[in-house]
């Protein structure tokens, strides 16, 4: 199946179940003018962060069914790891907004979106949609790290956006080998409809995040350019990787 699938496992089990705890020590002040602009946009994405992962775990079992022995296991294993880090970061961004009284979402417009999205979609779709998520996600913890001086909270979106580079990683090598099975006019019909989803988001992230963005620097053309950039990087189609090569003779479903 996957050749390389029990690296990424290594990696995500060494990661996953690491106890995430920020030194008491990092100074924590943050100002009222930087309170007032992240905190409806960090309980939005905290709120993200929060997602049971429920059908994409199912997803991934029903395209993992297609393959017999524990490289099906190890699949799903490591979906599940990327789902149990979500909820770390969740954590840590939840106990950050508990010490300067910042109020939980329950509900967002944007969220429900894309968890609609998942929950109609396939495999590859519903990989499509986190990917989306987490590039833009990565630009935009980057961004809110310079929207403050507090260094607690610029410490918390360094450990956020270190293990979300490694979910695109294996997010784009797992992509585009499932891409690969597909002859190539349908494939290029996907990357385009994915870079168009992409670019929408990106541009509804800037318009709903624009306070955080702005302070950070971010008007919309530099963040498109930005998340722009993280796209063309880690989805420039490569030479053929073991996880492509193998993929690409599976049937398709």
């Amino acid at each position: 199946m996957l050749t390389d699938l029990n690296v990424w496992r290594a990696h995500f089990e060494h990661h996953a179940w690491r106890p995430r705890h920020l030194p008491e020590e990092l100074d924590d002040e943050l100002t009222p003018d930087a309170r007032h602009a992240i905190a409806d946009s960090i309980a939005t994405f905290q709120l993200g962060e929060r997602s049971e992962g429920t059908h994409l775990i199912a997803a991934a079992r029903r395209f993992a069914a297609g393959y017999a022995g524990a490289q099906a296991d190890t699949l799903v294993l490591i979906v599940q790891l990327l789902v149990h880090e979500e909820h770390q970061h969740a954590a840590l961004l939840g106990e950050f907004m508990r010490r300067h009284a910042i109020a939980t979402k329950e509900a967002d417009w944007s969220d429900w979106v894309f968890r609609r999205l998942r929950r109609l979609a396939g495999f590859e779709l519903s990989v499509s949609v986190l990917m989306t998520a987490e590039l833009i996600g990565v630009v935009y913890y980057r961004a809110l790290e310079a929207a403050s001086g507090c260094e607690r909270l610029r410490t918390l979106c360094r450990v956020i956006v270190a293990d979300e580079l490694a979910h695109v990683g294996f997010e784009a090598e797992l992509l585009l080998a499932l891409q690969a099975r597909r002859p190539a006019p349908v494939r290029a019909l996907a990357r385009l409809a994915h870079r168009l989803f992409f670019n929408v988001t990106a541009l509804v992230v800037w318009l709903t995040h624009r306070p955080v963005l702005e302070r950070a620097g971010q008007r919309r053309r530099t963040f498109l350019r930005l998340c722009r950039a993280q796209y063309a990087f880690h989805l420039a189609a490569p030479a053929v990787s073991p996880v492509r090569s193998t993929l690409a003779g599976r049937p398709h479903a």
